[in-house]
């Protein structure tokens, strides 16, 4: 399921969002407004990056600003920032939530600055943040890993037509102009519930 934040409506005012000055070529579309893709296009991906990824139960994909995701971010995370995607795994200790695979937060304007970045649509972009949120969701955590989640990842792109992904941005140079700072995204457990003992 596609939630879009009211913020990002599409009643409301257009956003631009800026480019940041240090990213070259990239700089002259710096500003251009925010022409979020149809719901039914992300949904349809989602559908089929979920069984690419084989996780069952329900996924909500939360399109925010970066504000919500700043928040998100100081809460979950302790960091006092916006970053591009959250994931949220369910750990099915509430009842009747057994179904449920889990959330995933991506912030369009963090995307939209990083499609231009990358040379490719927004659209484009949401679908690689969709993707890397629900490898989370499915366990992978390329922070604890020994480049698993990298090579599932760069697999399953090839496959769902993607262009390069986080991690490797992370990784190599030569993928991303600069390198990002706050190690992508995390795979968020919430701090009300408990881990499961294998």
């Amino acid at each position: 399921m596609i939630l879009i934040h009211p913020e990002l409506e599409p009643d409301t005012p257009p956003k631009s969002v800026s480019a940041k000055p240090s990213a070259g070529p990239a700089a002259e579309l710096s500003e251009k407004p925010l022409q979020l893709p149809s719901t039914r296009t992300l949904t349809q991906f989602l559908t089929r990056a979920q069984a690419a990824v084989r996780l069952r139960g329900q996924v909500t994909v939360l399109l925010t600003s970066d504000a919500a995701m700043r928040d998100l971010n100081r809460r979950f995370r302790g960091k006092d920032k916006p970053t591009d995607v959250l994931s949220f795994p369910s750990e099915h200790l509430v009842r009747g939530t057994e179904n449920v695979a889990g959330d995933v937060a991506i912030s369009v304007e963090t995307a939209q600055r990083q499609g231009v970045e990358q040379g490719h649509s927004l659209a484009t972009e949401i679908k690689v943040l969709i993707l890397h949120g629900l490898l989370h969701l499915a366990g992978y955590d390329h922070e604890t890993d020994a480049g698993e989640m990298q090579r599932h990842e760069q697999s399953l792109r090839a496959r769902l037509g993607l262009p390069p992904g986080l991690i490797e941005r992370t990784i190599s140079p030569t993928h991303s102009p600069k390198t990002r700072k706050d190690g992508a995204t995390q795979r968020i457990r919430p701090r009300a519930t408990r881990r499961r003992k294998p």
